[in-house]
């Protein structure tokens, strides 16, 4: 019988990344916590974690009190929901960026937010809600990958810098678009909800519209979990990674479906949230390093508890509730300028 040890090494990253994804996991517990309990009625931290252990030990009995409605009925899955969009998009960036080779891309990169988000607003213009306005958003989304790889393949071949041209021109197409529904939209009606919606918001969050993006978001985060190795050999240089068996293109666009049904999903029931797929990404890396077989989950753990975070302060900060896409860009913004000049000052040295 011969005993396998461990050598330091391995235990020493063993206990490396334990501690990492303890911190991260604890990270978004306490924002979860913080979150359920934060609002113009607030509920002590204590009080939350007995209304959660009720709530768990009989699921279908009918919340009594008004602060166990507060909680289970409307915060609860509100921040369940952005924590599984935060991962969603956290990952699809870290994925983009290994493909691309490229810490400033990020998943709006392929104009799929675009397309979903016209969806979305036709929806709304022709006075369509709940789950068929979900599908109008999630189809458009993937309408406009499949446009983006049809534009992007010349002579049966698709290169990185086409899928990013052709990702631009469909991303101001399908923007175009939705400026045009603006214009047409009633004043009164439509106009003022495609307005709010397209600022990001979980103010609409219900346990069935949870119901409705979970399965995508988290298919699509057990998806890209289970591409991590290939995320890995992805993110070589495209002869290297092709004289060690990988199908780049195929692979490649493999990604690009599954950045597609999440953030399809998650435009479909929140809107426009930008810049978390590009900050979180770099800041899972700065802790986690390039692997991505670690840097997806930490990136997984961080988008959540930093979109948990975020969307806390956005419906506390002021009386009236700050859209998403105003505190993600007003904090993405200034990142990616730090990003951009530090890339290029890298390439210059």
């Amino acid at each position: 019988m011969t005993l396998v040890v461990a050598s330091p090494a391995r235990r020493v990253g063993f206990a490396r990344s334990s501690l990492l994804f303890g911190g991260l996991v604890a990270l978004l517990a306490i924002a979860l916590l913080i979150g359920v309990g934060a609002g113009r009625f607030a509920v002590a931290p204590g009080r939350v974690l007995a209304i959660l252990a009720s709530g768990l030990a009989d699921p279908l009995a009918m919340p009594e009190t008004v602060e166990a409605r507060i909680v289970l009925l409307v915060r609860l899955p509100r921040l369940l929901l952005a924590a599984l969009v935060g991962a969603g998009l956290a990952t699809a960036g870290a994925a983009l960026q290994g493909v691309f080779r490229n810490p400033l891309v990020a998943p709006q990169v392929l104009g799929i937010s675009q397309g979903a988000a016209f969806g979305g607003a036709l929806a709304i213009v022709f006075g369509i809600w709940g789950a068929p306005l979900l599908g109008m958003a999630f189809l458009a989304g993937l309408g406009a990958l499949a446009i983006v790889g049809a534009v992007a393949r010349i002579d049966g071949r698709t290169e990185i810098v086409t899928v990013i041209l052709s990702g631009m021109i469909v991303g101001a197409l399908f923007a175009a678009l939705v400026s045009l529904l603006q214009f047409v939209a009633d004043p009164n009606t439509s106009l003022p909800a495609i307005v709010y919606w397209l600022m990001g918001s979980f103010s609409s969050a219900t346990w069935a519209r949870l119901g409705l993006a979970a399965p995508a978001l988290i298919l699509g985060l057990v998806a890209l979990w289970a591409l991590r190795f290939r995320l890995n050999l992805l993110s070589l240089d495209e002869a290297e990674a092709r004289s060690l068996g990988v199908r780049v293109g195929a692979e490649r666009w493999a990604v690009f479906t599954v950045v597609a049904l999440i953030v399809g999903a998650q435009v479909a029931v929140s809107g426009i949230v930008g810049w978390i797929g590009l900050v979180v990404p770099h800041a899972a890396r700065l802790i986690a390093g390039e692997d991505h077989r670690v840097l997806i989950p930490a990136a997984a753990l961080l988008g959540a508890a930093y979109l948990v975070i975020v969307d806390t302060i956005a419906r506390t900060l002021t009386s009236a509730e700050i859209p998403l896409g105003v505190l993600t860009a007003l904090i993405g913004a200034p990142v990616f300028a730090l990003l951009l000049r530090r890339h290029f000052r890298e390439r210059v040295q």
